[in-house]
Formats: C-alpha cells, structure tokens, sequence
C-alpha cells in the first residue's frame, strides 16, 4: 500500500498537478476541510481533479488533525493506494431525522458483501440522528465488519455541516466507504477521560434524542442550575458538560451525549444520539490531565504493533467539546494519540459532533466526547 497525506488552504484556488493513479478502483480519497467549503467550494474541487477516479469520503470539521497539529480554515487529506484491496463508497439522503435509520439501512446494504472487512461512516452532524444512524448499520451489516467514522462539525455554531457526495459539499447526507478483501487491517480504539459529577438522574421523559426531563424536572432548566453564568452561552457552553448514560445502574458500559440545540419553549435539549426513558443519566466535567491520557488510551487501543509492517493512515476523530475543553492544550491529546501508533504511521482527522466506534468489539456505538482512532493498513 502506498501512503500520503498533505494539506490545501482552504481558501486557495492554485490547481494542483494531476497526479496518476496506479490503480483508481483501488485507491481511496479522504478529505476533511473547514464548514464554510458548503457555500464556496472550490478547494474541494481542485483538490478532487488531481485525483480522478478515486473513490472519495470527507466532511467538514471543528478543526483539522494533521500529524500532531491541529488547524482551521484547511484540506486535510490522505491518499491510500491499495495493493490488492478494493473499496466502494455509497450515500444516502436524510430528509429529516426520522429518516436516519432508513439512510443507514440503504447505505449498509449498498456495501454489504461476503468480502467486506470494515466501514468507514460520515454523517451530516446536525439533521442525523446519530443513534438510528447506528441502529441502522448495526441492522444489516455483520458484527465482524468494524465501522467508524464520525458525524461532521461546525465548530462552537452548529449551523451547517457537509460531507462529500458526488464530489460536492452538502449537507443533509450519510456518505460510506467500504473496504474489500482479506488484506485490509482495520483497528480502533476510543476514549473519554471526562469525570463524573454530582448524582444520577433517572429519565423520566424524553423522545429519541429529546431530553425534556431528569427526575421529572425540566432538563433545560436543571442544566442551567449546573451551568450557571455559563447558561448565557447555550447550547456552546454544554459542551463542558457532557452527559454520562446508562441504561441501569450497576452498568460499566458508560454512552456519553453532547447538547447540539436547546428549545426554551419546552425546556428542552437535543443531543447527539438518544436518551432514552428510563435510563440513568449523570454530569460529567473535564479533567485536562484525563482527557489527555483518554486520547493516548484510544491510541494504545487502536495500535497493534510499535513498528508497522506497512504503511499506516491514523484517523483522528475528536469531539468538539474537547477542543473547547482543552483550549490551549488541545495539541496536546492529538499528540498523545500520535505517540502510540505504530513508527512511522501518519495520522489525518477531525474535531467532531459525534464519534462512531465499536465500544470495545462487535458491533458499533454512538460515542460523544471521545477520541476515537481507526488505522488502517493492508498486509505486505
């Protein structure tokens, strides 16, 4: 497998040399770049006309991941040149939220096949509802299959997201590419590093990724007694405190959630995935030296070997929060993560509104406020 990474100004329109491809079936394009490319995309495009032919996957982000940098107003981009693997993209549309596990559905089925190792998933970060999103791949495509990706961000605005569809930016879309073939090694990891506070809370009434009360208590107004000057800031400023969800006490598997809107009207608050009644929800708040050793754990998790056989792309994928959180600091988890891969991998990424990654092993969660790590390479 042949391996690059490079990135474009965002703002540039200097064509870049076309660049032949050895094998366009079996060569991947994957490219994460600022939201405001929906609007003026012309970067995308001159960066997609070196590579003619390539199967391409991308979305914009809340910051990009380059090696142990992370920038705004950029193309990130890495080009994976297979040797023997093939892979294929599929999309769908979502017209509104109650659409999201159809999308998935159609996508999975679109690239299900007896020879599929794993899939990488981009959504739309705001008009998706990332636990159907996950309900629906889960649905159709096996356990053995690893999927990852991330839901698409737009910084602390939550305005409008876009992934790469047809070779433009737009929004309102799940995007998918799958890998072929016995080759291919897939590996993953994801971390938090947040600390829990305060009590749990049971759900008492919620619809989807609606929360409208913990405790039969208005949710809004609860997170605004948490929040307190910072409530003037919603929905941005909750992602300094995420939610904790389990679905009964006494459970280890912990699901966090990030605000993504809030409804004065009703008192409530739209996460990234869903909360559903009955389970137990509890305030989690950052710990910098945790979320820092979160990102090195998602790493050691991800990385098999200290020397890569072969080439080895890192994707990045970490919760805007987080960013936010870190501030100054952020550089720091990205290098963390970047010191626990195999020697000389190259790492691509960016800051999300959701992560997707198997918990552990099997099928895939809805992660929110984590680092999440997929590497990929292919047998020498």
């Amino acid at each position: 497998m042949k391996l690059s990474t490079f990135t474009y100004p965002a703002s540039h329109r200097t064509p870049i040399a076309s660049l032949p491809l050895k094998d366009p079936a079996r060569t991947l394009l994957i490219l994460f770049g600022p939201s405001r490319l929906l609007d003026s995309p012309e970067p995308v495009h001159t960066v997609l006309a070196a590579y003619a032919g390539a199967a391409v996957i991308g979305c914009s982000s809340s910051g990009e991941i380059f090696g142990t940098q992370v920038q705004d107003d950029t193309l990130v981009a890495g080009l994976l040149e297979f040797d023997s693997t093939t892979v294929r993209t599929a999309s769908a549309k979502v017209a509104d939220q109650s659409h999201s596990f159809e999308a998935a559905q159609t996508i999975a089925n679109q690239l299900h096949d007896p020879t599929l190792r794993g899939v990488l998933v981009l959504s739309d970060g705001l008009g998706v509802n990332g636990s159907d999103l996950i309900r629906g791949l889960n649905s159709v495509l096996p356990a053995h299959v690893v999927v990852t990706g991330g839901l698409a961000g737009d910084g602390d605005r939550f305005k409008h997201t876009w992934v790469l569809q047809g070779g433009q930016p737009v929004s309102g879309y799940v995007t998918a590419v799958g890998f072929y073939g016995s080759a291919v090694r897939l590996t993953h990891g994801s971390k938090g590093g947040w600390d829990l506070f305060g009590p749990e809370r049971l759900i008492t009434r919620s619809r989807g990724n609606i929360l409208y009360e913990l405790n039969h208590k208005p949710a809004l107004q609860l997170y605004k007694d948490y929040l307190g000057e910072l409530a003037s800031g919603l929905p941005g400023t909750a992602l300094h405190f995420p939610l904790a969800i389990r679905r009964q006490q006494g459970d280890a598997k912990h699901l966090v959630r990030t605000i993504l809107a809030i409804d004065e009207a009703d008192q409530s608050l739209t996460f990234a995935g869903d909360l559903p009644e009955g389970a137990y929800a509890q305030f989690m708040r950052a710990n910098f030296d945790n979320l820092i050793q979160g990102a090195s754990d998602a790493a050691t998790a991800a990385a098999t070997a200290k020397a890569a056989a072969t080439p080895t792309l890192s994707i990045a994928i970490s919760c805007v929060g987080r960013r936010i959180v870190l501030g100054e600091r952020t550089e720091e988890e990205v290098e963390a993560a970047f010191d626990m891969l195999p020697t000389g991998a190259a790492q691509i990424g960016f800051y999300s509104y959701g992560e997707i990654s198997p918990y552990a092993t099997g099928h895939c969660d809805l992660h929110n406020q984590t680092m999440t790590l997929t590497t990929i390479s292919e047998a020498a």
